[in-house]
Order: C-alpha cells, then structure tokens, then sequence
C-alpha cells in the first residue's frame, strides 16, 4: 500500500477539479489514521508526514498526494496544514 506524492502542475489540478474539493485543515499535532477509502488531496500550505508499514512519506506545499484504501498509518504534522482533498 503505497503513498503517492506528485507535483502536478496547474493543467492536472484543473482537469482534476482540485478547486471544488472540500477544505480541511489541521495544526501541528500527531494522530492515528486510518483509510476506508482512497483519498487524494492537494496540499494548500503546510508539512507533514505519514508513518505507514512501508516507512515514512513526507510532502507540503504543492504536492498531491494519494493515499490507498485500507492505509493505517500515523500522521505527523509538522506546519499548520490546510488541503484540498476528495475521498473514493
């Protein structure tokens, strides 16, 4: 189960519709999570990585970055985060 992180540039984040994504947004904080769907999001302004089984996945400002189905992974967030993301 691996993370995805890419750089895309303003073409691919047009075609994918990133703008009428929801928002999230988290502070500097460390939480357990796991995936019961796919997510991809595009991240607006922060750091963070994630521990998962497979080692650890650092990405920020953006990148986009999908996270598989059935990921149990360990959040780690290491600036004020806020993203763009959809789930399925």
């Amino acid at each position: 189960m691996e993370v995805k992180v890419e750089k895309p540039d303003q073409a691919k984040l047009d075609e994918l519709g990133v703008n009428n994504w929801p928002i999230w947004e988290k502070e500097v904080s460390e939480f357990d999570w796991y995936y019961d769907e796919k997510e991809t999001c595009y991240i607006l302004k922060g750091k963070a990585e994630v521990d998962t089984p497979q080692g650890k996945v650092s990405f920020g400002q953006g990148d986009l970055v999908t996270f598989p189905k059935g990921l149990d992974c360990k959040w780690k967030i290491l600036e004020d985060v806020k993203k763009h993301y959809t789930l399925g």
